[in-house]
């Protein structure tokens, strides 16, 4: 007999116990799931929300498989994972989600980028750098673009080459380089799958970054044409189907000036594109990717409300306890949801929270979102304020 998955006897197991794992847990509750999470940091911000909390290293074979072996379904709120030891929980039974094969792709750029050119997905050319490049070849090819293959996360691992000067830092571990693409948007598409084939595909949006590469506005949907939207749909689900995979999958994009579609890069999980989807569409990212990796039916991705999110970022200069300048003044305006993550201490560019902000249409969101963008700050030191 299938085991009951609308049960709290049903071991659903996240590694990862990040702000992801907690709207994660938000999501599965309703489901009358239990969620047992592993994380190195024992005040994650799921840790106070979860069934139970296992203070282990994610990339840590022998820990990881300690945790999985008796869980039913086992998923992830990040990459950075040990997959030798999600293959080893397969074969003894478990539904890991996404796949062990998909993450041992999305971990190394540079597998990922030659999955995009083998299986005819666009994507801008890019070529596989050692630890100890050429750098009179390099030279000849400024301006360009490296990431490290493997360890990048949330705009870390990332360097634009401008000058020759700048080849003086580049990474000193195997980088995959890219050409600049002269893109006039960046979008994103999530996409869910479950084990059926189905696929769901929510609205395209638009992302905004800041100087630390980390997305600071997005707006949904994304002001593009109705046929560009479509297309960047139809990409994601491409990506998605070529994977063969189980789960939730964050495609972000380049728009450039004639039309194009590139893949940037792709993130196996629920992801800082989707947060709006909570407010915003009929099913949140979550709520998806928990129906997805449980192979339920996938939930309707129809938008009810244009909306936009802020990312809450520790600001510069303020590390410690958090304090959130000006909250109260953001929430008397109408259409604006808080979301925290339960992170104690701040520091510059951490993600400490967001705010969505729902409207009618996408410019009465743009025109509440230029009224508040300012007004909340996390700081540390309250003292002068």
């Amino acid at each position: 007999m299938k085991k009951n998955r609308f049960s709290n006897a049903y071991r659903l197991g996240v590694l990862g116990g990040g702000q992801l794992g907690r709207m994660f847990i938000l999501e599965a509750i309703n489901y009358n799931l239990a969620v047992h999470i592993m994380d190195a940091d024992p005040g994650a911000p799921s840790a106070e929300i979860c069934s139970t909390f296992t203070i282990g290293d994610l990339r840590d074979y022998d820990q990881v498989v300690a945790f999985g072996k008796d869980k039913d379904t086992v998923t992830v709120e990040l990459e950075n994972v040990n997959v030798q030891a999600l293959y080893t929980l397969e074969e003894k039974g478990v539904l890991v989600f996404p796949q062990p094969r998909v993450l041992e792709i999305i971990q190394d750029k540079g597998l990922q980028k030659q999955f995009y050119i083998d299986r005819g997905i666009p994507t801008s050319p890019f070529e596989l750098l050692t630890e100890s490049p050429n750098l009179e070849e390099l030279k000849h090819k400024i301006p360009f673009v490296t990431k490290l293959r493997t360890g990048g996360y949330d705009g870390r691992g990332v360097q634009i080459i401008r000058k020759e000067e700048d080849l003086n830092t580049l990474f000193d571990a195997p980088s995959i380089l890219e050409e600049i693409v002269p893109f006039v948007k960046e979008l994103s598409v999530i996409v869910a799958r479950n084990a059926q084939g189905q696929t769901a595909v929510f609205p395209t949006v638009e992302c905004e970054f800041n100087e630390a590469n980390l997305v600071a506005y997005l707006f949904s949907p994304a002001e593009i044409t109705e046929d560009l939207k479509t297309k960047a749909q139809n990409v994601a689900i491409d990506v998605i189907n070529a994977l063969d995979m189980i789960g939730i999958l964050a495609v972000e994009l380049f728009l450039t000036a004639s039309g194009e579609i590139l893949v940037n890069e792709i993130a196996p999980r629920p992801h800082n594109s989707g947060h709006h989807t909570i407010e915003c569409n009929v099913t949140s990212q979550f709520e998806q990717h928990l129906r997805a990796v449980l192979n339920l039916p996938l939930g309707s991705t129809e938008m009810v409300s244009a909306g936009a999110m802020l990312n809450l970022l520790g600001s510069e200069g303020h590390e410690g306890p958090a304090y959130y300048q000006g909250i109260e003044t953001a929430m008397a305006h109408p259409g604006v949801h808080v979301h925290l993550y339960g992170k104690e201490r701040t520091k510059a560019n951490r993600k400490m929270g967001h705010i969505t902000v729902t409207g009618r249409n996408i410019q009465e969101v743009r025109n509440t979102v230029s009224q508040i963008k300012d007004t909340v700050q996390v700081i540390s030191d309250t003292s002068d304020y």
